[in-house]
């Protein structure tokens, strides 16, 4: 299979807090990777450095064998291939659904308005957001509005989606509309890592799992393994915490 991204001693410190230490990981494509781990263990951090909306202390990121946080790297270029979809939805407030997928598409890839609307429709299509294409994130419940932040990510093809606990903002009976929306985008071949505190779906629909602990990658490993058999005793500590 094709690499498609790979994370060499990736390390990121704030002040004198060291959050990441030491992450190696390589990504191929198609791949559908969860990332697992208590609160503070360094996930959503990997993630924003990946997409460099953190600068890493040292390491090395290569997308498709180039390394991105060279100064002179197409950063703009880049978040169009590799982008994220927040916990908090960063949805532009003063736009519509349709706008706020249309916006990044004739910004980021300068595409014709009536091209880029079409995407965005198809998109919206996708999530279930179709009926709600003219209302305002303001209108929207939690679930539609992470439907709408989803849809804009696709609406820029990227290679791969980084997901940040695309649920922990959301009502508990919100968070199954959401999960739906990316196991169908698991579906259909795209790359993806996702950090997630959903058990249940991060073992039903992940090619592999990788379970983090004060920084470090401490185990990985295909779901079925992973959760039935860790080898780590962090790993079966938090799993036994989990899914009691």
């Amino acid at each position: 299979m094709e690499k498609i991204l790979e994370i060499k001693g990736l390390k990121k410190s704030f002040g004198d807090h060291q959050v990441l230490k030491d992450i190696s990981l390589s990504v191929e494509k198609g791949e559908i990777i969860s990332i697992i781990g208590s609160s503070g263990s360094g996930k959503s951090t990997l993630l924003r450095c990946i997409n460099l909306l953190e600068e890493p202390s040292g390491g090395e990121i290569l997308f498709k064998g180039d390394n991105v946080c060279h100064k002179k790297f197409d950063l703009r270029a880049f978040r169009s291939k590799v982008c994220m979809v927040f916990q908090q939805f960063n949805l532009f407030e003063n736009m519509s659904a349709l706008e706020n997928c249309i916006r990044p598409q004739t910004v980021v890839l300068k595409r014709k308005r009536a091209e880029a609307k079409q995407i965005a429709l198809e998109n919206l299509e996708k999530v279930g957001m179709t009926a709600y294409q003219n209302a305002k994130p303001s209108q929207l419940s939690g679930g539609q509005k992470q439907r709408v932040a989803i849809a804009r990510a696709l609406s820029i093809n990227p290679e791969v989606i980084l997901f940040d606990e695309p649920t922990s903002a959301l009502d508990p009976e919100m968070v199954g509309e959401v999960l739906d929306s990316i196991k169908a985008l698991a579906q259909s071949g795209l790359t993806m890592l996702v950090v997630t505190h959903e058990m249940d779906f991060a073992r039903e629909i992940s090619t592999r799992v990788i379970f983090m602990d004060e920084g470090y990658v401490v185990e990985e490993g295909e779901p079925e393994n992973l959760f039935t058999q860790p080898k780590e005793e962090r790993t079966q500590s938090f799993l036994a915490r989990y899914l009691s």
